[in-house]
């Protein structure tokens, strides 16, 4: 017997439950912590129970999901979701979802169409646990899947900073800056630098505590297959992960996947100016349906044009439009990808399930039981005949907010082919032993590094850059000989600030030096700071205050000493106005005792101010991790709430730290807890646990899942 038959059936027995009976069944074991651990004999089953899953924990909001890919969300929601549609109209999503799925493979389309029948069918059978709104968008379909999944990986993911930006430039607020992208940290440890002797891995994105960016913790098991990890909602499969024999993770990359250009149409609008002639748009009519208030439907018509460059996203009365070309046409096999490298066995078999380059971005870091470790630079890089990154992006990854806008009336600048698996830069087993992203360029994914820019066209990526969080990354990485898994578990939760490395003794010389009494103990605070953002650490908050409002106004222009990349860990540093800083650091004192935060004013614990909260379920924690421009490893993002505290909303999410030992180790974490419907009990369950620094231990093997089991559902799979 196959030892993963073996492993099917010693789960089945060790729950109770009989081995496939009449007909086709999954099991599903709940754990205490609301995660699935779905048992199925074949793939079908899996995936149709891994739907049924997800609607448990996120039925609403699952629904909702998909009526706004088929941008029919207003129509069932009302006139908030009408911007929206529009935008999804434009983007061809609908229709383009449904080609797409007529073009799948069909064992792809039968998986797709298992798990949209999981989806509907617990709907179907649940509807009292399921608000009512959304209930119209039922049947799910596997075309619905797709169209989920190109607007949130395409439109989302690779071109969400081109669709603000045409907003921007649309209301003619070219000067605003864009929200904060998407991040995350990845690291791959070789056996060379393991204290145990085994690769390690940790998987640590940092996506929007809400909406498309939540995370499904899940475990698959079928007789070949024992796959654990996340998947973002709506997927129907983990897009990061790891089996017995390896895992990976994913970091958002600078891509430059997306550009924006600006062409002059004619008189009448219908048509547009390329390579001196008028090409006519082409154009079609959609009705976009609105739910009004008395229940009624109101239609709302919509003209969708489109130029050879791709779909027209803004207009301005001058006669000029913006149009927008995006990779990823072939991201509706992304899922399919995904499933092939969680189903691969080895370095050989991994690789070349990501040789199609079907997921059009992402950084993707390695690891396996072999030992291997793995970088590479994955994205779809469009082949340019000229130009380098600024012609085409205009942008570091610190700043974004005026991104490039091309030439629309030159063909030469309308790219269509790709560069090829092999052209990506790719770090296999480098000599340092350890590889490292955390959203910068790829160029430092070790230290020494062994990628050189120069080897690269000019338009891959940015030149080699670090800013605060990275280099903490590289800091943590090269300082540490020989890291033990333990210490890895430290290292993640690791606050320190390396902005205050960078700048606080030029700050602290100029709050000396004033006559300004607040200021001068402002500094006095911040001198006797241990420099972390831990919960008790009193000063991380006056500190934060003052680089959220200055640095982040300034960018790198702060620094008296630039980045150098023949020195990363060292620069950049200094102050190169001190009295300036001085002045925002006085400010941001005033602004602090001007709330008067329980605990204090400038003086407040950093945990009294900043907290992890979902107080409709009754949680609220102190949080420890700041904001990605003070360049602690453990990001959080922070809004403000009502109370005049900041309430954690982005950041660490799905925590994954993996020991390729055999048996694998792994510990896990997800920060908001594995469900967002309504009622659930794991609604912000976990962030106890992000609030004293804990993991939970990864339920691997059948004996585990079976001893932690709070509720097992048998799910008959209709055939």
């Amino acid at each position: 017997m196959p030892p993963r038959w073996a492993l099917l059936l010693a789960l089945l027995l060790l729950t109770g439950l009989p081995a496939q009976g009449q007909g086709h069944q999954a099991h599903i074991t709940w754990d205490a912590w609301g995660v699935p651990h779905i048992t199925a004999s074949d793939n079908i089953s899996l995936w149709y129970a891994a739907g049924w899953a997800q609607a448990q924990l996120h039925g609403d909001l699952l629904l909702r999901l998909y009526a706004q890919g088929r941008g029919q969300a207003a129509a069932l929601g009302g006139a908030a979701y009408l911007e929206d549609d529009l935008l999804t109209h434009r983007l061809n999503i609908p229709q383009a979802g449904a080609d797409d799925y007529a073009a799948a493979p069909p064992e792809f389309r039968q998986l797709l169409d298992a798990f949209a029948a999981g989806v509907t069918r617990y709907v179907e059978l649940n509807p009292v646990s399921i608000d009512d709104t959304w209930a119209g968008v039922l049947p799910i379909t596997g075309a619905d899947i797709l169209r989920h999944g190109s607007r949130s990986l395409r439109y989302n993911f690779v071109a969400g900073q081109g669709i603000a930006a045409a907003r921007r430039w649309q209301n003619d607020q070219d000067d605003t800056p864009p929200p904060p992208p998407s991040g995350s940290n990845a690291w791959a440890i070789g056996p060379t630098r393991a204290a145990g002797g085994h690769a390690m891995l940790l998987a640590n994105p940092h996506q929007p505590w809400a909406d498309m960016g939540l995370w499904v913790e899940m475990h698959f098991i079928t007789p070949d297959l024992n796959l654990y990890g996340a998947a973002l909602i709506g997927s129907p499969v983990i897009n990061i992960g790891f089996n017995e024999r390896l895992g990976w993770t994913h970091t958002v990359n600078t891509h430059d996947g997306w550009d924006l250009y600006r062409l002059r149409l004619s008189e009448d609008g219908g048509s547009y100016w390329l390579d001196g002639t008028l090409r006519p748009l082409t154009q079609r009519e959609v009705i976009v349906q609105v739910r009004e208030e008395d229940g009624t439907l109101r239609p709302v018509p919509l003209t969708v044009a489109a130029s050879e460059h791709g779909p027209l996203l803004a207009r301005r009365e001058d006669g000029t439009a913006l149009a927008l070309r995006v990779v990823g046409a072939n991201a509706s096999l992304a899922a399919w990808q995904w499933w092939q490298m969680g189903t691969a066995r080895s370095l050989a078999e991994f690789e070349a399930a990501l040789e199609p380059i079907h997921i059009p971005m992402f950084t993707i870091m390695y690891a396996d039981v072999d030992g291997n470790i793995l970088h590479v630079f994955n994205e779809q890089i469009p082949v340019h005949a000229s130009g380098d990154w600024a012609f085409w992006n205009n942008t570091t990854p610190v700043d974004r907010s005026r991104p490039a806008i091309i030439p629309g009336d030159d063909s030469q600048y309308i790219w269509t082919q790709f560069h090829p698996y092999r052209d990506l830069p790719r770090v296999l087993n480098p000599p340092t032993g350890w590889l490292q992203n955390a959203n910068e360029p790829p160029w430092l994914t070790t230290y020494p590094p062994v990628l050189r820019a120069e080897d690269y066209p000019p338009y891959f990526a940015p030149p080699p850059l670090v800013w605060p969080r990275p280099t903490r990354s590289l800091r943590l990485l090269y300082e540490d000989a020989s890291i033990t898994f333990e210490e890895l578990q430290h290292a993640k939760y690791d606050t320190r600030m390396q902005l205050a490395d960078e700048v606080l003794p030029d700050l602290l010389a100029a709050a000396a030096a004033s006559e300004d009494e607040l200021l001068r103990r402002a500094g006095a605070v911040l001198a006797a700071w241990d420099r972390r953002a831990d919960q008790d650490s009193v000063g991380a908050a006056l500190f934060t205050l003052w680089a959220i409002n200055y640095v982040q106004r300034v960018g790198v222009g702060i620094y008296a000493i630039p980045f150098d990349p023949a020195d990363p860990l060292h620069t950049p540093r200094g102050l190169a106005d001190p009295a300036g800083a001085a002045a925002a650091l006085a400010e941001a004192a005033r602004t602090l005792e001007a709330t008067r935060l329980i605990g204090g004013g400038i003086d407040v614990p950093y945990g009294e101010a900043f907290r992890l909260r979902y107080l409709d379920a009754g949680v609220d924690w102190p949080a420890s991790g700041g904001f990605d421009v003070v360049g602690t490893f453990s990001i959080l993002t922070f809004v403000q709430d009502t109370d005049l505290r900041f309430r954690a909303v982005h950041g660490d999410s799905f925590i994954a730290l993996v020991e390729f030992s055999e048996p694998i180790r792994a510990k896990v974490l997800l920060s908001y807890g594995n469900a967002s419907q309504p009622g659930s009990p794991h609604v912000g369950d976990q962030l106890v646990l992000l609030a004293e620094r804990r993991y939970r231990d990864a339920l691997i093997t059948p004996a585990q899942v079976a001893s932690a089991a709070v509720r097992v559902e048998a799910i008959r799979i209709p055939r």
